[in-house]
């Protein structure tokens, strides 16, 4: 292994320690929670680093930069597990179909319709999360809280799409937990087993109020370039 892919695997192993301490205080399956690495705008040999290191779960925000990024490594890695975790755009909804195994974003009616076309023309079912703007924060996207229900319920039933889970960003100047509390707890009412939220500087306390995925970058890869 070289340095880089030591020094990665490092990191990796002490994000995974607290995470099972995380879980384990709350009595918890750790197994339970999977780290996404989050690779938008890391250099390259970074993220071969970490593919060295032996990590699997990948998340990028932009379809195009996923392409460029994953579209070989995909063939040569089967156990790639691909996360897009940045916004969808209509008109990418077909590349995102292609490439990717789970998609945090679906936030408007526009980009689940989207899906729902490209899901049925390709046969391919990505796992979808539903996210909700949880802080109701006018220029953040994401269906708020009250509205939730129903756009989950017309995603599965008249959409037929594949929702999973939800996914939140909690307003940046304030307490992260009540969020992933709110989001929880839509979650559960709706029996959406998954959840997408904490980030590099929140995910133990998002793993002890019911994360099953959480978004870690700079933590682990260190600070992104541009």
């Amino acid at each position: 292994m070289s340095d880089a892919a030591q020094n990665i695997a490092e990191h990796i192993a002490g994000i995974r320690g607290k995470i099972d301490t995380a879980a384990r205080a709350v009595e918890r399956d750790p197994a339970q929670v999977s780290m996404i690495a989050v690779s938008k705008k890391q250099p390259d040999d970074r993220v071969q680093a970490a593919l060295e290191a032996g990590h699997r779960v990948y998340g990028e925000n932009r379809v195009q930069e996923a392409q460029q990024r994953w579209s070989e490594r995909r063939a040569q890695i089967p156990d790639l597990d691909l996360h897009l975790v940045g916004a969808l755009q209509s008109n990418k909804a077909k590349d995102a179909v292609e490439l990717f195994d789970a998609i945090h974003s679906v936030d408007r009616e526009s980009v689940a319709k989207a899906l729902s076309k490209e899901i049925a023309r390709q046969g391919r079912r990505p796992e979808l999360f539903v996210q909700l703007n949880t802080g109701e924060e006018p220029q953040k996207a994401g269906i708020a809280p009250g509205a939730a229900d129903a756009f989950i319920a017309w995603c599965r039933d008249e959409l037929d799409l594949p929702v999973v889970g939800a996914m939140c960003l909690p307003p940046v100047d304030e307490e992260p937990a009540p969020h992933f509390a709110l989001l929880a707890k839509i979650a559960a009412r709706n029996a959406l087993p998954k959840l997408s939220m904490g980030m590099s500087g929140d995910y133990e306390t998002a793993v002890k109020l019911g994360a099953t995925h959480v978004r870690v970058g700079s933590a682990l890869f260190g600070a992104r370039e541009g």
